[in-house]
């Protein structure tokens, strides 16, 4: 039994590419594994989901796909050596994946570069590590001064901070990605680099009749992005606070009220929220975190988080279970102490979200072991999610499979499936018994009850039951 309600997602990369580390992970409390298609061959992914399908008629919460697209990437291309790049040094920048034309110039693949940059501009290059500023323009390069130098080799990723890149929202690689996640069924499309709601739509299109089953969450990783934020949690299933590019695209000391904005914005609307990038960052080399990436998790916690994510700390990193079981007592300790509140402001968009929300109130109040939804596809677990139970725990139950994965990304939400009768009562009654024999509630305790499958019609019933 788990009483944690924020959830973890794990990366899975060469350090857990096995079932017995996949097993591991989510013995130590891992809830959604992540398959980042910038690194995952379709033969690797394929092998993942595989083992996850074993993994998942074992344990009692099953773990659902995150199939992370790479997005639109700009990159340099291919060195012969590494190349030490020293502060005030000049080099130019050249468009083109062929080799540099000489030892001081470095190509870059985005064929727009020369022209949507001017002079005092910023390239920003490996993450941050090396920075770039545009001296002056020529038909054929840029030439750049060296602000931060390093070591450059091959192929790293370029950033244009403040610059609109005229890249297309899903690529050739993305629709390949999406296709073969529709084909293998996965549970989630992490969308890289969503920049407005219609980069969410395309997304859909593409999923066809599987958006309804498989659900977008929309990765924020730069300012525009940022600027767009309510059309696009609107549109979207989810929303990622993608920290990595955000800490590059947006001015980095904005970054902590960046993260706010999203994941109050996810709130206000009613979607999940993830966090991710550098949660236990130092943990990819060494055993214990430092005092601030606990501060760091704990923080986005106290915001509401439905989940926080590991990255390199699962999927290269040394110690990939011990962050897991790290994160896991974290957020336990933490949601001992009241959160931010962003649920408050909640715009309920229908009734059924008005009785949700009623019905946690009500959980609360009483003092009860957790609040029962009885539902098909997840609709009426998400309004409840919606509410963001502090206190108690979100039973879910259904009869398929598939929604019982993918409520596992929900805040507070445990699912389990049962077959459904045509006798409502007989269909509580099954729920009520898995809540004693694999949730540990035991007879007296009261659980309330929500579901649309349990009235007449099409009304909605909110039950107080106490447990025989």
């Amino acid at each position: 039994m788990r009483e944690r309600r924020t959830k973890i997602i794990c990366s899975i990369g060469p350090a857990t590419h096995s079932f017995d580390q996949l097993k591991r992970l989510h013995e130590a409390g891992m809830d959604v594994a992540r398959i980042n298609m910038s690194h995952a061959t379709h033969e690797m992914a394929e092998e993942i989901i595989g083992w996850l399908k074993t993994l998942n008629r074992q344990v009692r919460y099953p773990v659902p796909v995150l199939l992370d697209t790479q997005g639109p990437e700009i990159r340099t291309g291919a060195l012969d050596e590494p190349m030490e790049l020293v502060r005030d040094d000049e080099i130019d920048l050249r468009v083109g994946e062929g080799a540099p034309k000489s030892k001081r110039s470095i190509s870059v693949n985005y064929s727009e570069l020369i022209d949507v940059l001017r002079e005092g501009q910023t390239v920003t290059i490996d993450n941050g590590l090396i920075n770039l500023e545009v001296l002056a323009k020529a038909e054929d390069h840029l030439r750049c001064r060296v602000v931060d130098g390093g070591k450059l080799t091959s192929r790293k990723h370029v950033n244009l901070p403040g610059v609109r890149v005229n890249l297309p929202a899903i690529t050739d690689k993305d629709r390949a990605d999406i296709e073969f996640g529709m084909k293998h069924d996965i549970d989630y499309i992490a969308l890289s680099f969503v920049r407005e709601a219609s980069d969410v739509e395309a997304c859909r299109a593409l999923l066809g009749r599987k958006a309804n089953t498989i659900k977008v969450i929309a990765k924020i990783e730069d300012q525009e992005g940022v600027t767009h934020i309510h059309d696009i949690v609107r549109t979207a299933d989810g929303v990622m606070v993608a920290r990595g590019d955000l800490g590059i695209e947006t001015n980095i000391a904005d970054l902590p009220n960046i993260q706010r904005r999203i994941v109050h914005s996810a709130a206000r609307w009613g979607r999940r929220s993830v966090v991710a990038t550098h949660m236990l960052e130092s943990m990819i080399d060494h055993p214990i975190p430092t005092r601030a990436e606990v501060t760091d998790v704990a923080n986005a916690i106290y915001e509401g988080a439905d989940a926080i994510m590991l990255s390199g700390e699962t999927s290269v990193g040394q110690y990939p279970v011990r962050c897991v079981e790290q994160l896991d007592a974290i957020a336990q300790k933490t949601e001992l102490w009241p959160g931010l509140g962003y649920e408050k402001d909640l715009e309920p968009e229908s009734d059924k979200q008005h009785i949700a929300t009623n019905a946690v109130t009500l959980a609360e109040d009483l003092k009860a072991a957790g609040v029962v939804v009885i539902t098909r596809r997840g609709i009426t677990a998400d309004l409840v999610t919606n509410a963001r139970p502090s206190k108690v725990r979100v039973f879910a139950f259904t009869n398929h499979s598939q929604t019982r994965r993918r409520l596992a990304l929900n805040r507070a939400v445990y699912s389990h499936r049962i077959e459904f009768s045509k006798e409502p009562e007989k269909t509580l009654q099954r729920a009520l018994a898995i809540l004693k024999s694999r949730e540990g509630l035991t007879s007296g305790d009261k659980v309330v009850i929500i579901s649309d499958v349990l009235a007449e019609g099409n009304s909605d019933a909110i039950q107080l039951r106490h447990l025989d």
